[in-house]
């Protein structure tokens, strides 16, 4: 089984308490990172909720380690390149599973569709469509993780139950 990982950063609202957030520098946000994993078809596996100075690295560890106790079956991990180094190591070693990276291409400016995880950012881009999901209002990450989860099963009851496209749309047009 093959599993990919992202995370993305939000802004927290006044709500959010000091200890449970955090800056990150390089987007430049106060608030808290979600950290995802999904398979393959782009279902969600689980959350994490961190404040936002947290390094992808170290939330994996927590992320990976999770994943490998609720999902067993778990042979690789596709992330990107802030989960390099010793943790692709750590994972191999400690939890028996392979953590591949992907890079961007030398050169590239702007947003680069990137193999495999394409599927991260869209479910990650499936979260903002839901307007409480733009900022975070909660007060604990653990209620953040719920309302995310909440927001999931919703969309991906959607996207399993919803019925294939029209079949007459070109009748319709034509006439």
């Amino acid at each position: 089984m093959t599993w990919i990982v992202d995370s993305q950063s939000v802004k927290g609202a006044e709500t959010v308490s000091k200890a449970t957030r955090g800056f990150d520098a390089g987007r430049k946000i106060n608030g808290r990172k979600r950290h995802i994993a999904i398979d393959t078809l782009g279902l969600p596996v689980m959350i994490t909720v961190t404040p936002a100075d947290t390094t992808d690295r170290d939330a994996a560890r927590e992320l990976l380690w999770r994943l490998r106790v609720l999902q067993p079956q778990i042979t690789q991990v596709w992330a990107d390149s802030a989960h390099a180094g010793q943790l692709t190591n750590w994972s191999d070693e400690f939890l028996h599973m392979t953590l591949r990276t992907v890079s961007r291409p030398r050169g590239a400016k702007g947003f680069v569709v990137l193999p495999r995880r394409w599927k991260v950012e869209r479910t990650l881009g499936w979260i903002m469509n839901f307007r409480r999901n733009v900022r975070d209002y909660e007060r604990l990450p653990q209620h953040s993780e719920a309302r995310l989860t909440w927001a999931l099963i919703t969309l991906m009851t959607r996207r399993l139950t919803r019925k294939g496209p029209r079949a007459d749309w070109a009748r319709k047009s034509s006439g």
